[in-house]
């Protein structure tokens, strides 16, 4: 992994996607900043509508418009902003796929059921990487083999209903690496999987960008599926970054309340039997009306009068790379601070 200190390969800065509907607009991500460097692993989680996939699909240029649109920010991808690229241009046809790929959440769907399996990956491989027929079979098997799938020169010959989900996954997995790209970025990649098939692809997708030297984001909304693989984690609540830091720093003293919750409500093999659960208690707020106060205020126990009057605070320092947007670090401050 690359230092915090060097240039990042991907940068995010103050991304904003809205999405306008008959009763108002949605403000889905709300000014997320985050980088990712050459070679490192990075999670992006939350709960479902948080804004984690949509900002990620902003990256790619992939919001559907109408009735979505990227609002404001900056991508910025080896210095150049890939927002000012036009969605179905050259430049950014190019990136698409070559340079950055997604490996999108229900790997079921996102292949082509009249397609074969070796077509699709052929079709990607020369579109991005030039390669003549002939090579690009050559390129598919291989990667395909490189994913795990058995006889992959026979079965590139299948269509997607003959393969199982995490058959489809793996040829997803394959699909997204086979044109070499900088950048990974797997949007839920675990969530139609059980969940040993779903330590097997995560273990098989880092696995492999390692191997390949590819940069790689995870977006869940399982803390605990990103504790074992990915170097520093970006907590996402409604649309907005809460807490980042790393991985090490977010389970071993997480300062943010809602991250705490989320801990909190992950099982622990260390934990005696019987031992419950703790859940979020309520709702995210509507997207449509978003409060001028903290997000997570209805939900927290460690509010204090501060939180009820006051903007929602920007992202503040709490330690070395790591940050928070909250008043109260519930690192250092007991939770008879509450004032629910």
């Amino acid at each position: 992994m690359s230092g915090s200190d060097s240039t990042p390969l991907l940068e995010v800065r103050d991304l904003r996607v809205e999405f306008r509907t008959p009763v108002g607009t949605v403000r889905a991500v709300d000014g997320i900043s985050y980088q990712l460097h050459e070679n490192e692993i990075v999670g992006l989680v939350g709960e479902s509508g948080c804004g984690k996939s949509a900002s990620q699909l902003a990256v790619m240029q992939l919001i559907e418009s109408p009735p979505g649109f990227i609002s404001g920010g900056e991508v910025l991808f080896q210095g150049k902003d890939l927002l000012r690229y036009k969605p179905k241009g050259a430049e950014m046809c190019a990136v698409r796929g070559g340079q950055i790929a997604m490996i999108f959440q229900e790997p079921m769907t996102s292949l082509n059921p009249v397609m074969t399996i070796g077509h699709q990956l052929v079709e990607a491989v020369e579109l991005h990487c030039g390669l003549g027929k002939q090579s690009g079979k050559e390129r598919a098997v291989e990667f395909l083999d490189m994913v795990g799938i058995p006889a992959a020169e026979s079965r590139a010959n299948d269509y997607p209903h003959q393969f199982s989900g995490g058959m489809c996954q793996r040829v997803m997995i394959a699909m997204g690496l086979s044109c070499n790209p900088q950048i990974l970025i797997a949007d839920e990649p675990t969530t139609a999987l059980d969940v040993t098939t779903q330590a097997q692809m995560l273990r098989l997708m880092t696995d492999l960008v390692q191997k390949l030297g590819t940069s790689l984001v995870i977006v869940t909304h399982n803390l605990g599926v990103v504790a074992r693989y990915v170097q520093r984690i970006y907590v996402m609540y409604a649309g907005r970054v809460v807490e980042e830091g790393r991985t090490k720093d977010i389970f071993s003293q997480p300062r943010h309340p809602y991250t705490l919750g989320l801990l909190k409500s992950v099982p622990r093999l260390d934990e005696a039997e019987g031992t419950r659960l703790v859940p979020i208690e309520g709702m995210p707020p509507s997207p449509i009306d978003m409060p001028g106060t903290c997000a997570f205020l209805p939900r927290c126990p460690y509010a204090i009068e501060r939180c009820r009057v006051d903007p929602w605070p920007e992202l503040a320092p709490v330690g070395e790379g790591h940050k928070i947007r909250c008043y109260v670090d519930v690192g250092s401050k007991p939770v008879e601070h509450s004032v629910f």
